[in-house]
Order: C-alpha cells, then structure tokens, then sequence
C-alpha cells in the first residue's frame, strides 16, 4: 500500500491497532508496534527489519531487539486477533447458506543457509517440489465474501528436533517439538474454538483427511467436515466390511448416477462439476463418501464427509471452499510481508508472523466494510 493509499485509512488503522496495545508492552517497545505493523501496510518491496527500521526512522538494531528480546505478548495478540474475527465473522452476512467455514492447511517459503527456525530440505508446496525452506501450518476462516487467517504455527521438522542444542542456539523452546501438521492444526481449531470461534464445517486437503486419527478428533469434537482423501483412502460398505479404496468404490469413471453443479468464481467465471455421493464406513464409523470431477479439466477429488444429512450437493460447495485460503497465503506473503522475515531466532519468527496477520486481518475487515458500502 502506497503512502498516499495508507493516509486513507491511517486513522482507522491506529484505533484498531489500539486493541493490541495492552500487550504490546510499555514506550518505547509499544511505539515500535505501531511502527513495524505499518512497515508491513507500506509499499517497501522488502519488510525486513533493516528497510521497516530506515522507514519508521529507527535503528535496524532497534528493531531487532523489539522482535527478539523486548518484553510483550505476541501470544495474547493473536487471542485478541481471533476474538476480533469471531465477532466480525459472527455478525457477518451469509448469502450462500454454508455458514462459517474453518480452512486448515500448509504454507512454505523458501529460505538460504541454515539458520531460520525449522528450516531444512522439505517438500514446499510454494515451488511443487523440494527446495530449502520453511513450512507453517495455518486456520483460516471463511464466510460468504468474508475471508481471514486466524492462526499460523512452525512446523518445526524432526531435524531440529533431534538436536536440541542447535533449537536452543536458534531461541526455540524445549517444549517445541517435531508434531504432525495434523496437530499443529487441531490445536489452532481448539484454541480459536476456545476463543469463541464456532466453525459450522471444517475443510482441508488430503494431507489432513487421509489420517483417520485426525478425523477421530474431529468426530469427538463433534465438529462438522468436508475434506479432501487420496484416491486410496479405504472405505466398506458395512461396518466390518471388506475395505476397498475410494476411487474403486465409487468410480470417476462410471457411467450412470451423476449430479452436476455450476461453481461460481469471484473472478466472474464459472466451474462445472460432476458428482456422486454415497455413504460408507470408515475410520471405524459411518461417513459420506463424494467423488466429484471437474467437467472441463477432468481433475477429480474425493471428499468424506461426517455430516449424514445434508444433501451432497452441500458437500460439494463446502468442499470446493477451501480455494479462499491460497488467495489468503498470497496476500499474506505479498502484501503483509510474511515471507520476508530474515533472522535466526524463534521468537522474533513468530512475532513477526502474528503481526502479519494482524496487518491481514485489519486488511480482511476493511475490505468487508469496503463492499457493504459499494453494495448499497
């Protein structure tokens, strides 16, 4: 955002910073706050600390220091973050009838060296193959055109697990281990749950949905889902059944039996889906399992879903409202600088990130006043 854009809305943005305030610890470390979450609105191709530090006219050690060892609580911000969401989401309008929808999934970002947080050769899904990098587990939210990033956690591989005197040298707890990314995602689900969030679904890709464990959880939370399965995922017919896996049972390729559903994009265009539904025992209890093909790409998903009521069509749009949460990863990382962070310490990694989503959540809420305004 250029400084002219920002002066707009420079005054909206400081009352709504001053939620935040109570934990951002006293003068000067406060002012530094204020003063890195508007490097991140600005239009400074780099948000790192040294161009935030020349901008904000401070030292770059300065601001090294807010991030690293200065005393405030980057933990109560993001309650206070999701608070302020849950409020917003709760009150917000719902023109396609799917209620509020909770978005689980993974972001990466390429790194040099060796000395960022939890950063190793892995699978980063930003370059579709191996590289050096990082990756982060995130929650986010959607409801009709309202979207935000609620929670964001390192995934912190068991590399850096298995060496502890390298986590201490890079600031990491001893209580932050090696943990599934399944896990990391349940507990954001718990802790904005917790914080008064309720999900009306929660949706994720196959990463997720392939592990019976997770989807346990998720019946024990008696939380509702769609989320996507590899082709491999094993379903009976009957409880005690013979388990054959999903694209054998209900194949994308049969003739007979299909429904088809007309997505609209924000972007004006449409998608045309084709799908099928039926319901089937797995994970040790009953689920619906829904094979869904796009007509003009011929990709195909697989849903499950524990909802034995709704109608598959349903299904299929929850499902197929996961798409909000790249949009979210990019302007994260475009727009509110998460990518840019260059450091070696733990800490100032996850303060830099919250104040990346407080920056996107201020972003997601006057974008949402924004077209209520142009809709009248």
């Amino acid at each position: 955002m250029t400084d002219a854009e920002f002066a707009g809305i420079g005054r909206a943005f400081g009352e709504y910073l001053r939620a935040f305030r109570l934990h951002a610890g006293f003068a000067p470390t406060a002012g530094h706050f204020e003063e890195y979450c508007r490097g991140l609105m600005s239009d400074e191709p780099r948000k790192t600390v040294e161009p935030l530090a020349l901008r904000a006219g401070t030292t770059v050690r300065t601001l090294q220091v807010f991030l690293k060892d200065a005393d405030w609580d980057e933990g109560a911000m993001g309650v206070v973050l999701r608070q302020k969401l849950a409020a917003a989401f709760a009150a917000e309008p719902d023109p396609l009838r799917l209620g509020t929808i909770g978005l689980i999934d993974e972001t990466s970002v390429l790194k040099q060296g060796k000395k960022t947080p939890g950063v190793q050769r892995q699978y980063l899904g930003c370059v579709g193959k191996v590289g050096n990098g990082i990756v982060t587990v995130h929650l986010g939210v959607c409801r009709g055109d309202l979207k935000a990033l609620l929670d964001a956690e390192l995934y912190l591989p068991q590399s850096w697990d298995g060496d502890r005197d390298r986590c201490r040298a890079a600031g990491i707890p001893d209580d932050k281990r090696c943990e599934t990314k399944w896990k990391l995602a349940l507990w954001q689900w718990t802790r904005s749950v917790a914080e008064g969030f309720h999900f009306d679904w929660l949706t994720f890709d196959e990463g997720y949905g392939g592990v019976p464990a997770f989807l346990k959880v998720l019946d024990l939370g008696r939380q509702k889902y769609v989320g996507e399965v590899p082709v491999t995922y094993r379903v009976a017919a009957r409880e005690g059944g013979k388990r054959v896996e999903a694209r054998e049972y209900l194949k994308s390729t049969a003739r007979k039996g299909w429904k088809k559903w007309v997505q609209k994009h924000a972007s004006g265009g449409v998608s045309v889906w084709k799908y099928r539904a039926c319901e089937v025992f797995a994970a040790k209890h009953r689920q619906r399992l829904l094979v869904a093909v796009n007509v003009e790409t011929g990709e195909v998903k697989y849903y499950v879903s524990n909802d034995l009521k709704r109608s598959a069509q349903t299904l299929l749009r929850v499902g197929l409202r996961r798409a909000p949460i790249e949009h979210l990863f990019r302007l994260v990382k475009q727009e509110a600088g998460f990518a840019h962070f260059e450091g070696r310490n733990y800490r100032a990694l996850m303060r830099h990130m919250t104040m990346a989503l407080v920056v996107m959540c201020f972003a997601s809420l006057q974008a949402g006043k924004l077209r209520k305004k142009m809709s009248k």
